[in-house]
Parts: C-alpha cells; sequence; structure tokens
C-alpha cells in the first residue's frame, strides 16, 4: 500500500462485548469476556461450546432486508455518530465520491441455510426468494442503499483477512484520487456453516478459547459488524491513522499456516516498508490468536522473531473469532487501546505459550500508547497487517 496514511474520522463496532466504543472500552480496561454457551442450534441441538452472541438481536429488525446480519449493520450504523459522519461526506463530497468496501466470510449464508431447510417442492419459500439474500455482495447492495453511497461498492471475502485486507483497499481507493471517503465495513453472522464446519476440522474448543494458553484446544466462534470511515488526512487532521496495510497470500496450505509464518512476517514487512518505520517505532501488537495449537504456536514464534519486546495480546478470548469481521472489529478495539491508553488482556490465557509469554500481556494495564500493529491470517495463507496511530492534537 501507499506510504501516505490516510485518517480514520469515525469508527464503531458491534459485537458480543456490546454495542459502540463505550461498550468495547469497558470490556477493554475490564478484561471482560463476552463469550457464552451455545445457544445458538437452527439446525437441532447445539454444539457443546462457547460462541461471541451479539446480544439482542433476535428482537431487532433491519429495515428493508431483515436477516441476521443486516440486523448487526444496522445496529452498528446507529452507533457513535457513524452515520452522521456518513451523511456530511455524502453531502459534501458527492454521493458517487464516496466508496464502501466491505470484508466479510460468509455473507447472509445463514439466510440460504434458513431457505433450504424450508424448501416447498424444491423451491426456496417466498420470505427467502429475494437473490440479495444469497450472493455475497448482497449486504454491501444493502449498506448503499441505506447509506446513500453512491461510489465504487466491492465486496472481498478472504477468510479471516477480509476486513483488515478492506482497510488497504479503501486507502488506495483514496490515494488513487478513485474516492474521497471511504466506508469500510467488517461482518459476519452466527451461521450454521462456520459453527459446524470449524467442528467438523476439530477447531472448535468445548470451553471458552483460550488464545496462547498452552493449554488452548481451538476456537470459540463469534459474530461482529465493524465500521470505519476512511478519507484523506486534510478532511480530518486530528483523527487517528492508518498507516499502512501490508499484505501477502503464502498459498501454502488451505488451512494450516506456514509453519516458519512466512506469510505472516511478508504482510508485517510490506507495512513497515509502506509506512516507513521499524518494528521498535509500536508499541503495541494485537494478535491473531485464535485459540488453535498450531496456529497460535507458529504465531507466537514469529512475533517473538521479529517482533521482540513489543507488548501483545490477543482479543478473541473476550469476542470470539468473528472471521470475515475479526480484522475490522480488532483495529475498532486496537484504535480505542491506542486512544484511551490501554494494553488490553488476554482473556483465557493464563500459562502462556513459552514462545510468548515475555511479551504477552494477560490482564489488561494502562501504558500510554502512539502506534500498534493488528494482524489477520485467514485460510489459504490470506494474510494483513495494519499499522494504526493515534489521534495527534
Amino acid at each position: 500500500m501507499t506510504d501516505t496514511p490516510v485518517a480514520i474520522a469515525a469508527y464503531t463496532a458491534v459485537s458480543a462485548l456490546g454495542d459502540g466504543c463505550a461498550a468495547h472500552t469497558t470490556a477493554l480496561r475490564t478484561g471482560q469476556r463476552g463469550l457464552r454457551r451455545n445457544d445458538y442450534a437452527p439446525a437441532g441441538v447445539p454444539l457443546p461450546c462457547w460462541i461471541g452472541r451479539a446480544a439482542g438481536i433476535e428482537d431487532d429488525p433491519a429495515p428493508s432486508l431483515d436477516t441476521r446480519l443486516h440486523r448487526l449493520l444496522a445496529r452498528a450504523l446507529r452507533q457513535d455518530g457513524l452515520s452522521d459522519a456518513l451523511a456530511r461526506a455524502v453531502r459534501d463530497r458527492g454521493a458517487a465520491r464516496v466508496a464502501l468496501v466491505l470484508g466479510t466470510s460468509t455473507a447472509n449464508i445463514e439466510s440460504s441455510e434458513r431457505a433450504y431447510r424450508r424448501l416447498e417442492h424444491g423451491h426456496l419459500p417466498a420470505d427467502l426468494r429475494d437473490p440479495r439474500l444469497h450472493h455475497l455482495h448482497g449486504p454491501a447492495e444493502w449498506l448503499c442503499a441505506q447509506t446513500g453511497i453512491a461510489g465504487p461498492a466491492l465486496t472481498l471475502s478472504t477468510a479471516c483477512s477480509a476486513s483488515a485486507k478492506a482497510f488497504g483497499l479503501a486507502a488506495r481507493l483514496l490515494t488513487g484520487g478513485i474516492a474521497d471517503a471511504v466506508l469500510v465495513a467488517g461482518a459476519d453472522s452466527l451461521c450454521a456453516s462456520t459453527l459446524y464446519g470449524f467442528n467438523a476440522l476439530e477447531l472448535v474448543d468445548s470451553l471458552p478459547c483460550r488464545p496462547f494458553d498452552q493449554a488452548r484446544a481451538g476456537l470459540s466462534i463469534g459474530e461482529a459488524a465493524a465500521l470505519a470511515l476512511l478519507c484523506r488526512v486534510e478532511h480530518a487532521p486530528q483523527a487517528p491513522r492508518l498507516l499502512a496495510c501490508g499484505e501477502s497470500s503464502d498459498a501454502h496450505h488451505l488451512s494450516a499456516p506456514h509453519p516458519e509464518g512466512a506469510g505472516a512476517a511478508h504482510a508485517l514487512h510490506a507495512a513497515l516498508r509502506a509506512c516507513g518505520l521499524r518494528a521498535a517505532d509500536f508499541d503495541y501488537l494485537n494478535l491473531h490468536g485464535t485459540g488453535s495449537r498450531q496456529n497460535d504456536a507458529v504465531e507466537a514464534a514469529m512475533v517473538a522473531r521479529l517482533l521482540p519486546g513489543i507488548r501483545a495480546s490477543a482479543s478473541k478470548g473476550a469476542t470470539g473469532h468473528t472471521l470475515g469481521a475479526a480484522g475490522a472489529l480488532e483495529a475498532v478495539l486496537t484504535l480505542l487501546a491506542l486512544h484511551h491508553g490501554i494494553v488490553p488482556g488476554s482473556v483465557g490465557c493464563h500459562a502462556p505459550e513459552p514462545a510468548i509469554a515475555a511479551q504477552l500481556v494477560v490482564d489488561p494495564q494502562p501504558q500510554p500508547l502512539r502506534r500498534a500493529l493488528s494482524f489477520s491470517f485467514g485460510f489459504g495463507g490470506s494474510n494483513a497487517c495494519l499499522a494504526l496511530a493515534r489521534a495527534e492534537p
């Protein structure tokens, strides 16, 4: 990505930790865990595990198209003045100069699951026939309709790196002169495909997930919607910055990381080159940290080798793994850590992986922070590293 930073004029999130920045800041300060025993069972008896479920989504319908994912996005649009900031961008710069980049893993597949469970003589039920409920770009189309965005609208689906990579694409739209403001969205909802799919891969822990703990046994699936409005620095000079987005695709294996973390290291080095900084210039690292034995071990060894001494923590023990939304959700958490001077804890970790134990923060701690990195690694070797900086007076 270009070495020109862009401003993050507004941001918010909805997850198992609550709605908006205030709820997520409280969770960061207190080490709150948002996971609950699995009570999501659309196909029968719930799996014996824990999930990161956004509270009250079932009772909070969305306008126009009403699915679980749309409900998450609609609720996020109502938080922290995000809709007002976006409306001003549309008004002041013109709808055609405002773009959208959505990162998701499964989009509205939960609606497709419901439709196929209710087939009527081989046909989808009448209330679930709208094609926008079933194709990957449907949520982005809905967001444009709800917000008035008329510029380029794109959907990225690169597994768990999707909404982190959305930041990189949004920055390129700005620095390339294609847009004057870009809404970055990351969203994934609970659905049977991911919950039972990861369980079939033997990657779901029966206990709340424990990233980087020596006794970790897998992940906990979560859901979230996170939004950020990006613009050029001159339009929001006192906003936090996206310094760079480093990306790589190592294609080492369909689901396993490179044993030496080669793709993750390439993404890190790309981010550092793009912003012209050294690893030592960063104060905090948000780890990908899914809680799986192999992934965490590889990440821990890579971080100890390339980023020694930088304080680090993992957030998925608090939120669950929100898949395509994880990159954007964790960018929001990292921005909040920068703004409030908090080094978040690693919820669920009690006996850290030895390779990273010296720098892993288990309990939240106050500390002034200037810059931070956030990792997102997806299946198939799709990797991203966001370099973020706090707002400066």
